[in-house]
Formats: C-alpha cells, sequence, structure tokens
C-alpha cells in the first residue's frame, strides 16, 4: 500500500483496478505483489506506480 501511496493512488481506486487486472487484492494486502507484474500491466496507473517505486 504504500507504493500505491507514493504514486498518489487512493485505496478505492486501486482496488477497483486490481480487480480489473484480475489480480487478488486481499492477497496483495497480504504478500505484495511482484513489481514485475505491475510493469505487464498495459495502464497508465500501472505505470504511475511502477514508476514511483522505482524513483522511491
Amino acid at each position: 500500500m504504500s507504493d500505491l501511496r507514493k504514486a498518489k493512488m487512493c485505496a478505492r481506486g486501486s482496488r477497483a483496478f486490481f480487480l480489473s487486472q484480475g489480480w487478488d487484492w486481499q492477497d496483495f494486502l497480504k504478500n505484495g505483489i511482484e513489481l514485475e507484474t505491475v510493469e505487464k500491466a498495459d495502464d497508465a496507473m500501472a505505470q504511475q506506480v511502477v514508476k514511483a517505486v522505482k524513483n522511491g
């Protein structure tokens, strides 16, 4: 969640995005998600999070 917040994403919007990608929101909250998985998403929101993670 901290990386989503760094990218200025809210939990509600992020949850909806996860569901649209077919990703498990509860599993993400528990275990996180591999950056490579998010990088493969053809979505501007996902790329914004990737950029925030890589740039700290």
